[in-house]
């Protein structure tokens, strides 16, 4: 993660999504602007966060391990999403881990400055708290409802969301064949059915295994099999 010195692409980010009255002038000069690379994570589960930060561009992957060491993804998130909330709010470790799918930027606000200047400013608490309330209510027990679609689906769903970022044409990515294992994990299923899955799809043209990546050829049968795509419905 890299600070970009840049006010007038972070002043843009205000402006497109109506940030302006939330994020008001006391906070301004204690607002920093951040990229991410594809792959790089935000924050990791159990870590200690110091700021709060906020999505405006790209897409992320929010997923969660067990003590078992085994995870499962929970959702992709685009613009505008808060991230280090509930941290910030509840002073705990981070909840989940972060990842960026697509090139991000984030909006951060270190604590201090949020205790000393958002603490008693009605907009921006109006803001957390419809953020937090939106989460709790539809976030809760997600990962067990995705859990009850098909792993078709859930694959289709994640390839999906991997390959594409619809704010932004020129990002399009190829999944390893490599990370195959991994993905088993992160939507739920085992290797050996997720292969098979795989081979159907193949079969049916939908996607393509070569030179070590899974290619997606037919986008649009794909979409039309995950439907409203499970884990960017929210």
């Amino acid at each position: 993660m890299r600070e970009i010195q840049d006010q007038e692409q972070l002043h843009h980010f205000l402006q497109l999504h109506q940030l302006e009255s939330i994020l008001y002038e006391p906070l301004r000069p204690h607002l920093s602007l951040h990229r991410l690379e594809q792959g790089e994570k935000l924050c990791m589960q159990g870590d200690t966060i110091e700021y709060l930060y906020i999505l405006v561009q790209g897409k992320v992957k929010i997923y969660t391990s067990s003590t078992e060491g085994k995870t499962l993804i929970l959702c992709f998130k685009k613009p505008i999403e808060v991230i280090g909330d509930v941290e910030y709010i509840r002073s705990s470790q981070v909840i989940n881990t972060v990842e960026a799918v697509s090139p991000i930027y984030v909006i951060g606000i270190h604590h201090q400055w949020m205790h000393k200047y958002g603490r008693d400013y009605a907009p921006l608490l109006q803001f957390l708290l419809d953020v937090v309330t939106r989460k709790f209510c539809l976030d809760s027990d997600f990962s067990n409802f995705n859990l009850m679609y098909p792993v078709e689906v859930r694959l289709a769903s994640y390839l999906l969301s991997v390959s594409f970022d619809e704010s932004d044409s020129v990002f399009h990515e190829e999944l390893r064949v490599s990370s195959l294992v991994d993905v088993a994990n992160l939507i739920g299923t085992s290797y050996r059915h997720l292969n098979r899955v795989i081979r159907k799809m193949i079969e049916d043209g939908w996607v393509e295994r070569t030179k070590g990546y899974i290619v997606i050829r037919d986008k649009q049968d794909l979409s039309e099999l995950a439907g409203h795509n499970i884990y960017e419905s929210l």
